[in-house]
């Protein structure tokens, strides 16, 4: 292939740590990215990358050909040499699990063994990727957790700068922080030239201001190698929210919400009665796309059929194939507890958690539309609530009616809560391909 057909259609490349249930790994494949290897160590989300196309790889190194199945590694990571594929990839995605860190923890230098960082950077020395994206929980950037946090971003910064195994993260950080300032004040120089330095981005997100019928605050780490020129601000201005909820409090004002769903009256009052009673419309937040909300999801997005309802007699766990789908099954026994509140249908759906019951706070629970006379109930009507289905649940993840999920219900919905909702991944992973692109067509 010539070189002017390669920078027509180049053929963008990616490998995902931690892949789980497969979320940011669609997501960075809809952006363009053919996947060279999957590595995971759950046993039931390894079924379902597997159930996706996905083929368990032995001991053997190889590299897919374009359209072939992904190579699968099973097990630990840190058991998993990756050198073969040095040179060869343009993203490195993952969501390194990261334990909580007590405060006193942090303060000893008692690091967490479970806690994966340390393996998404020696993969990133290993394979020496354009790019890498990172997804995690916004409690990483808890004030208790700040000095940690900066120790991560400046380790993804300098990757190549390797940790000596008998030193604490503080030794390390204090190296990689003297460094940082050498370089910058030309004290001392980088002899790679920018191959072994990346830029780093760290965005708090809400899934729900890029489209996600879901409120699901995360932080989102981009690196870019620094000889690739990447334009960072540029990068920036690409990952700002398109989705807010003043705009979804303007639809709902305006009717056009009510009217496209056409919610029953009973409804639409009860949701009206409790919307804020002064907002402002004229700003630019407003000016955005609304919100998606439950029922949006459920309704379907971007051409996907809707949902059918469960019907209340089948919350019997039996799979009926309701609307033609798999594991949009009906299950008993939920309750609403005291101080826990459900999901609504015209809101966003609270967090998808890694837990399968209503319990801490009412995040697979839903309340419908049907009502019961209830005269201890406000206005004399009580709500009928239910389970969420796996299908419904994927759905406010973004993921689509086909993607297969393997295991037992708590399984599934445990992949799901560990996951990257995949429209959120899509975002960024789009975004990282326009830059790379717009820094190729520069040099």
């Amino acid at each position: 292939m010539s070189e002017q057909q390669e920078e027509r259609s180049p053929d963008r490349t990616a490998v995902e740590l931690f892949a789980g249930g497969g979320g940011l790994a669609m997501a960075v494949g809809r952006a363009g990215f053919r996947p060279l290897l999957y590595s995971e160590v759950a046993t039931r989300a390894c079924e379902t990358l597997e159930a996706n196309g996905a083929k368990e790889r032995g001991p053997e190194e190889w590299i897919p050909e374009p359209g072939g199945p992904v190579p699968l590694v099973k097990g630990d990571v840190r058991a998993l040499d990756m050198k073969y594929l040095s040179g060869k990839v343009d993203v490195l995605a993952g969501g390194p699990p990261c334990q909580p860190f007590s405060l006193g923890g942090i303060a000893k230098g008692d690091e967490d063994k479970r806690n994966m960082f340390p393996e998404m950077f020696r993969a990133v020395r290993e394979i020496q990727p354009k790019a890498v994206i990172c997804e995690n929980v916004v409690g990483l950037r808890r004030k208790s957790f700040e000095p940690y946090f900066k120790y991560i971003l400046r380790e993804l910064a300098y990757p190549y700068l390797e940790r000596d195994p008998d030193s604490t993260w503080q030794e390390h950080d204090a190296l990689l922080r003297a460094y940082d300032a050498d370089l910058k004040v030309g004290r001392t120089s980088d002899p790679s030239g920018g191959h072994e330095l990346y830029d780093v981005v760290a965005t708090n997100v809400n899934a729900a201001n890029y489209g996600v019928p879901q409120v699901r605050n995360r932080v989102i780490i981009v690196a870019f190698r620094r000889d690739l020129g990447v334009d960072i601000e540029a990068f920036e201005r690409s990952v700002k929210p398109t989705h807010s909820h003043a705009a979804l409090l303007r639809s709902m004002r305006e009717g056009d919400y009510w009217d496209r769903h056409q919610v029953p009256d009973h409804v639409r009052d009860r949701v009206m009665a409790d919307l804020p009673k002064q907002t402002a419309f004229d700003t630019e937040e407003a000016s955005l796309l609304p919100w998606r909300t439950f029922r949006d999801a459920l309704a379907g997005l971007n051409g996907e059929p809707p949902l059918p309802p469960v019907p209340w007699a089948h919350l019997d766990r039996q799979e009926r194939y309701l609307g033609g789908v798999t594991n949009h099954i009906g299950w008993p026994g939920a309750r609403i507890y005291k101080g826990h509140t459900p999901n609504e249908l015209d809101r966003p759906a609270k967090t998808v958690k890694a837990g399968v019951h209503g319990v801490p706070g009412g995040e697979s629970v839903m309340l419908t539309d049907d009502r019961a006379r209830d005269p201890s109930a406000p206005g004399g009507w009580r709500y009928k609530h239910r389970y969420m289905t796996v299908r419904e649940t994927a759905r406010v993840m973004t993921f689509p009616d086909n993607w297969v999920l393997e295991g037992p219900r708590g399984e599934q919905m445990r992949q799901l809560g560990n996951a990257v909702p995949v429209l959120l991944g899509e975002v960024f992973a789009k975004a990282v391909a326009t830059a790379l692109d717009n820094a190729r067509s520069t040099r």
